[in-house]
């Protein structure tokens, strides 16, 4: 009899033109310029190819828009798990009190809903901003699970990058001075566990990092690699897919929008790397890592992986604020 594989969720947070350009400091972007109509049917398309369910993290502004509402309700239909994505898309989430992570939350889901039918039971903040008071409310507002954590030690090198190629002011450096988070990031677990807070417990799925060296795995970075040498990002990948079944690690995989758009589809993006290519290298790229995945495990959604771990005790538990003082 054959063995069931085991599962690995992908998700893809669906960070629209104008929130890429807002966090670079960019001007133009409180016009809100999309590229939704572009990306959305492309990266549905690509998933039904291969019959895959994930889980979108949508913003709520993006959901307010009325320009949006088809494209977003095409994700909804199609099946693909909605999660909260918060509502202004602004990575210093970490630095809002607590009610106004409440109103954030509550505004995104209420647009979320109105635009797909779905109301989102889980959550993803913005550059994996994550805080008490996050953890608190989305245990007040009933969510399944939190997916903010980013385990790795690279935070700050991202975070000077970005820093160098912006024109941003001093208030607003100041605004991003934990973009992207802290070496310490690189300590928290690999592995899903519980948060333990004031309201009550939250199920935490980190996104996945290489067991051991904790360097990022998500799609944007083979695309990263994948620019120097397509056979690098694949050998990569495959030994840190290896590292994990070897580790007994479920991978949860990070998309992103970009990693479906290329030089051909926009180019006032191209301080993101990896914009440097075509959409049809990126494709390949994309399509090697999933069908990579899909080779040794069964790929669902993150509320499916949470809803799993949910079921079963969990070796780590953490307070949200002593687990939180290591970011």
């Amino acid at each position: 009899m054959k063995q069931a594989k085991p599962a690995a969720s992908v998700s893809l947070d669906l960070d629209n033109k104008w929130s890429y350009m807002k966090t670079h400091g960019d001007p133009g972007w409180e016009a809100f310029p999309s590229y939704l109509d572009v990306v959305v049917p492309r990266v549905l398309e690509f998933l039904a190819r291969r019959n895959l369910t994930i889980t979108f993290f949508i913003v709520g502004q993006d959901a307010a828009l009325e320009s949006n509402r088809e494209a977003l309700a095409a994700i909804a239909a199609a099946g693909h798990e909605i999660g909260n994505h918060s509502f202004h898309h602004e990575p210093w989430l970490h630095r809002y009190s607590c009610g106004q992570v409440d109103e954030e939350i509550a505004s995104a889901e209420e647009s979320i809903k109105a635009a797909t039918g779905r109301c989102p039971i889980g959550f993803r903040g913005p550059g994996f901003s994550v805080s008490p008071a996050v953890l608190d409310v989305l245990v007040r507002r009933g969510y399944l699970y939190d997916a903010s954590t980013f385990p790795t030690f690279i935070g700050p090198l991202a975070r000077a990058y970005y820093f160098m190629t912006s024109s941003l002011t001093a208030g607003e450096l100041e605004q991003r001075k934990a973009l992207f988070g802290t070496f310490a990031e690189g300590f928290r677990p690999i592995r899903p566990y519980r948060w333990r807070t004031d309201a009550g417990e939250l199920i935490e799925v980190p996104v996945t990092t290489m067991p051991l060296l904790r360097t990022p795995i998500h799609v944007s970075y083979l695309l990263y690699l994948g620019g120097a040498s397509q056979a690098l990002a694949q050998s990569y990948f495959r030994t840190a897919l290896a590292m994990c079944r070897c580790a007994g690690v479920q991978p949860s995989l990070l998309l992103h929008p970009l990693d479906f758009l290329g030089s051909d589809d926009t180019s006032d993006l191209g301080f993101f790397p990896g914009m440097q290519l075509r959409s049809d290298r990126k494709l390949e790229l994309v399509a090697m890592a999933l069908d990579e995945l899909s080779r040794h495990y069964e790929i669902v959604t993150l509320q499916r992986h949470a809803a799993t771990v949910a079921s079963r005790p969990l070796a780590v538990t953490l307070a949200t604020r002593a687990g939180l003082a290591q970011g």
